[in-house]
């Protein structure tokens, strides 16, 4: 396994804990992995996924907006998906991260 591959994988594991209708950031996931300034990576991780078992539209920007960027995103999907969980959007398409955004227990 590779350095970048098993950085994925610990990327995947972390983000599987995300409850329905919450959302993280990919600054938060690279935070809480101990590589803080890794959320690129993260996004990376991310457009990866082949798993369905890895939520990898509950991870946004820190502007509270699903990223647009890479040949693999899915902005329609993700906000489809966020929404039949219950995450609201303004008209800004924005995400407000004081109600939706989570913490796990030990942060």
């Amino acid at each position: 396994m590779t350095k970048r591959s098993g950085f994925y994988e610990q990327v995947w594991a972390w983000v599987r804990g995300i409850p329905k209708g919450k959302v993280v950031t990919y600054g938060q996931v690279a935070t809480a992995l101990g590589t803080p300034r890794a959320a690129r990576a993260v996004g990376y991780a991310m457009y990866s996924v082949c798993d369905e078992d890895i939520p990898w539209h509950r991870v946004i920007n820190s502007k509270g907006q699903i990223s647009l960027g890479g040949q693999l995103a899915r902005p329609e999907l993700q906000r489809q998906l966020l929404v039949q969980e219950g995450v609201q959007f303004d008209h800004q398409g924005r995400i407000e991260l004081k109600v939706y955004q989570w913490w796990p227990e030990s942060h």
